[in-house]
């Protein structure tokens, strides 16, 4: 091969990679909301759970990137193991699509794919357009990839020492396995070494009897992306990426030995006579239908097989501090890492909102009950804010849609307003440990004053948690906060007379009158911060 074949078969290759990117990409981002949701919603049944890793693959065109999604979701405890095997064994048929995209004999029509998917990105108006325009440009980025690596690949079929080294190494069937896995990891992907070897069988460089072997392997060698990445995680996560190794190794293992009784590469062969590629395309197909056909029986046992191979140990970590819907592996799926973003805002909205309650609770009741509890949560809920706002920010990076988008802007100032709701708490907390401890009291018309304007201010709160995680704020229920923050605006500003009343009539001293002000105070503000996590709904990003 000379340099201009060289250069044009690393052009084709990086077409090729970058075409099934973008392809999946633009999918990925065209199917948008309805993808956060499909998980949750079907994989609690095993079946269906297949059906959700073969959908959702297709779509992201990466077996990779869906089993590194699952190691994301079972790291953050929304997705058991059950679950996961599922989707991986989906995952693991919904590869197959690209290669039998590239077996079509199309490739002439990729300039004008491209050309067509390039103007309707740029020139549409709605982002499904766009995002559709961007999946047909990866589409005939990939064929044009295939067709310049067959190009380029001509002259090794005259090259007598390729020829050697083939003949050498034709059975040898555990080198096919070994440059398969090798290849797709280096790849990161699957479909595209199986395109590549699709690109060489075509021109007649490698027998079929070989490449089986060699795809045997690249099923192998997919596994290592998402073993790498869950180093660092917890068990669950490195039993799922375990489980996704042990599936493609028996299936090898069972292809080997069965391909010796019943030759099925022969009649694929003769149905496909014609066509090379589309031979390997089959031969992938059966490889990953069929061992999901004979290993799903066996789904718990490489449950519990996992699990012997990672044993439960006690876990620095599994605790309170920690995430646990977002994961840095989510990433590599914009759609589900804003889905997971907002279940970890709810869950710090409600740690603030409980800590609210119960140092209101404790200053009412003269107490110091819930002190301790009142200081870990507040520890907590600064971990997550100080932990979900680089999150954001890489997500913010990515390539969203315009809705997600918009929403991530949003979490910027929710978090922070969560966050100072927190403080407010803490203030409280501390304010119900002084008046245990110091026995101050409060007059019975002061203790009423303030159980009225903590309802409220409660109320406010979970108002204002339910319109932000439903993203949808009616007329009503913007009616209903400013009435609520009024009131609380009211409260402050009668209840302040009040207690001056009260100092003038001797009713209650000073002491006790300050931590009456400083606790109203602190009421009024949650209230501020409760309202604009409501009217962040309308929020425009900056």
């Amino acid at each position: 091969m000379g340099f201009e074949n060289i250069a044009m078969l690393l052009s084709g290759m990086g077409l090729l990679l970058y075409g099934i990117k973008i392809l999946g990409e633009g999918l990925e981002l065209a199917a948008g909301a309805k993808l956060k949701t499909l998980l949750e919603r079907m994989t609690k049944n095993r079946f269906f759970a297949v059906l959700v890793g073969f959908i959702i693959t297709t779509l992201i065109q990466s077996s990779t990137a869906t089993t590194l999604m699952v190691v994301g979701f079972v790291n953050t405890g929304i997705m058991n193991l059950t679950q996961a095997i599922g989707v991986i064994m989906g995952a693991n048929i919904g590869t197959t699509t690209t290669s039998v995209l590239v077996s079509l004999d199309i490739g002439k029509y990729a300039p004008i794919a491209i050309g067509i998917g390039v103007f309707w990105s740029m020139l549409a108006k709605k982002n499904l357009h766009k995002h559709l325009g961007l999946a047909l440009t990866g589409f005939g980025m990939l064929f044009l990839g295939m067709t310049l690596m067959k190009t380029s690949m001509s002259p090794l079929g005259e090259s007598e020492l390729f020829k050697n080294w083939i003949l050498s190494a034709e059975n040898n069937y555990p080198l096919a396995i070994v440059i398969g896995a090798v290849t797709a990891a280096l790849l990161h992907s699957s479909a595209a070494s199986i395109g590549i070897l699709q690109a060489l069988a075509s021109k007649g460089l490698i027998p079929l009897n070989f490449a089986v072997f060699v795809i045997y392997g690249q099923n192998i060698g997919t596994c290592i992306t998402a073993l790498i990445s869950a180093i660092g995680t917890k068990k669950n996560s490195k039993r799922t990426a375990v489980m996704h190794i042990l599936f493609n190794v028996f299936g090898t293992i069972f292809f080997i030995a069965v391909s010796r009784f019943v030759p099925y590469t022969n009649l694929i062969e003769k149905i496909f006579a014609d066509n090379t590629m589309m031979q390997l395309s089959m031969v992938h197909i059966i490889f990953n239908v069929v061992s999901t056909i004979v290993m799903f029986p066996f789904a718990n046992l490489l449950v519990k097989l996992s699990c012997l191979i990672i044993p439960d140990k006690n876990e620095e970590g599994e605790n309170d501090f920690r995430m646990q819907y977002l994961d840095s592996l989510m990433l590599k799926t914009p759609p589900f890492a804003v889905a997971q973003v907002a279940k970890e805002v709810h869950r710090m909205a409600l740690i603030a909102r409980n800590n609210f309650s119960l140092a209101a609770q404790d200053l009412l009741n003269s107490s110091t009950e819930h002190f301790d509890e009142i200081q870990h949560n507040e520890d907590v809920i600064n971990y997550l804010n100080h932990n979900i706002t680089p999150m954001l920010v890489k997500i913010n990076s990515l390539d969203l849609s315009y809705h997600d988008a918009k929403y991530i802007g949003k979490v910027f100032h929710v978090i922070n307003d969560i966050e100072r709701i927190g403080d407010h708490a803490q203030n409280l907390a501390e304010a119900a440990q002084s008046k245990a401890e110091q026995n101050i009291q409060f007059s019975a018309e002061g203790v009423s004053e303030l159980k009225c304007m903590y309802e409220t201010t409660l109320e406010l709160i979970d108002t204002a948690i339910e319109f932000f995680t439903n993203q949808e704020i009616t007329y009503d229920g913007a009616s209903k906060v400013d009435s609520l923050e009024s009131s609380i605006d009211r409260m402050k500003r009668s209840f302040e007379q009040s207690h001056i009343d009260r100092l003038n009539k001797q009713v209650c001293d000073t002491k006790s009158g300050m931590l009456f002000i400083n606790t109203i105070t602190d009421f009024e503000r949650v209230g501020d911060h409760a309202t604009n996590i409501a009217w962040a709904v309308f929020k425009k990003p900056d």
